[in-house]
């Protein structure tokens, strides 16, 4: 009885046909995939303010839209609905061969063209992937790598497109997780290439990793950054797959650009010189000031919100003797800003949803002998496996509460 003053409300109704739209039921720009590209125009090396981000009608978030309404459970439906109506990115995670890798890039960047929008393309295939944890992989060889980039790099062509290169890279390289001194020279000399590869192609803005605002000091990340061709890029990206919230990460990023710049151009620096995201904020912008001049140029960066609305999590006290694995589908989290590329902040390019919202991080333990998650009494899918219910629980936990994103209907 209380669902049919529901079903005949308004908001529903508009809802409603914004989920047929969204999950390919209904006309507007998601529905033309049949139609020919129009083509791609040389872009420049930047991501202009009112950029529109790919919005994918196929998505997994649409998928669960259509599963839910056929279910009949309607108002998860709409909250789907609502998450599949934002651009997440796209992951390339070397799992098809170069020539199925380049056709697949190509047919997102029609896609984006035909809906005037930036894709966001995930590159994760590195040797040595996540060092060998829940998304342990990536191509065997230097070689081979390289031989996988340029095939992505060829789908590309010159549309604008955002790249995201490589996930924990260098944040957990190997030289941060037990890998040897030549581990760690591959390492740098693969993302170096890549950076070049990718960077011939005229749209391709290219970030490379920069962690989060709770893992490396913004010297150690710095040098990171230089070390694997940051100023060959359009700058870094920040907290993919991690929960920190927007205000660490604006400060972290702009400490970090600046330390590239004080690394670069001052005789003997070291590192460890750098203000880092542990002094009082008064003295960190005290000591950047004076030792970074203002206007100078300095790399750009990105921040993955797509599961940080609600911060970090903290279990209470002793709930845990070993490792609570707080970055491991954290419970009670929601999604974050909606992406933008209208910022206000100069150094920050955009607010990007990286890390697909619902997909799991992992069987996280916790510390225990599992192999079931204790925060939610199951085991956990498997690294990258659509976990509904997490999704769900992201989109009504959101920080803004979630709408329907109305611009590619516009």
């Amino acid at each position: 009885m209380e669902a049919l003053p529901y079903l005949r409300s308004k908001p529903l109704l508009t809802a409603l046909a914004a989920l047929a739209a969204v999950v390919g039921l209904g006309a507007g720009p998601a529905s033309a995939a049949g139609a020919a590209p129009r083509p791609a125009a040389a872009a420049a090396h930047t991501l202009p303010a009112g950029s529109r981000f790919f919005v994918d009608p196929g998505s997994k978030a649409a998928a669960q839209a259509l599963t839910d309404l056929k279910a009949g459970r309607l108002k998860d439906a709409l909250t789907m609905a609502e998450l599949a109506s934002w651009p997440v990115a796209q992951w390339f995670n070397g799992t098809a061969a170069p020539a199925t890798t380049t056709h697949d890039m190509a047919v997102l960047q029609a896609k984006a063209v035909l809906a005037h929008q930036v894709p966001v393309a995930v590159a994760y295939n590195i040797p040595g992937r996540d060092c060998a944890q829940y998304s342990a992989g990536g191509a065997a060889t230097s070689a081979d790598y390289a031989a996988w980039i340029n095939a992505l790099a060829a789908g590309i062509g010159s549309h604008r497109t955002v790249v995201v290169l490589e996930p924990d890279g260098l944040a957990l390289s190997p030289a941060y997780c037990g890998g040897t001194a030549q581990q760690q020279t591959d390492r740098l000399d693969q993302l170096n290439a890549a950076v070049d590869r990718l960077e011939q192609q005229p749209g391709a803005l290219v970030y490379l990793d920069g962690g989060h605002s709770a893992w490396q000091n913004v010297g150690t990340q710095a040098q990171l950054l230089l070390q694997a061709g940051v100023s060959r890029a359009q700058g870094f990206f920040l907290n993919v797959s991690n929960y920190q919230t927007d205000a660490d990460l604006t400060r972290y990023g702009t400490e970090v650009a600046q330390c590239t710049w004080y690394l670069q151009h001052t005789a003997g620096a070291s590192a460890d010189d750098c203000a880092n995201q542990y002094w009082p904020a008064a003295d960190a912008d005290a000591w950047y000031s004076a030792h970074v001049p203002a206007g100078v140029p300095l790399p750009h960066f990105v921040i993955d919100s797509s599961r940080n609305g609600q911060g970090p999590w903290t279990p209470a006290a002793g709930t845990y003797t070993g490792d609570p694995q707080t970055w491991c589908n954290p419970p009670g989290r929601g999604l974050g800003t909606r992406p933008t590329a209208d910022t206000g902040v100069p150094l920050l390019d955009a607010f990007l949803w990286i890390k697909v919202p619902g997909e799991s991080d992992g069987s996280c333990t916790r510390g225990t002998a599992g192999p079931a998650d204790p925060e939610y009494g199951s085991t956990d899918p498997a690294a990258g496996v659509w976990w509904p219910a997490q999704a769900l629980g992201l989109a009504r936990t959101a920080a803004p509460a979630l709408r329907f994103n109305l611009a590619p209907f516009d």
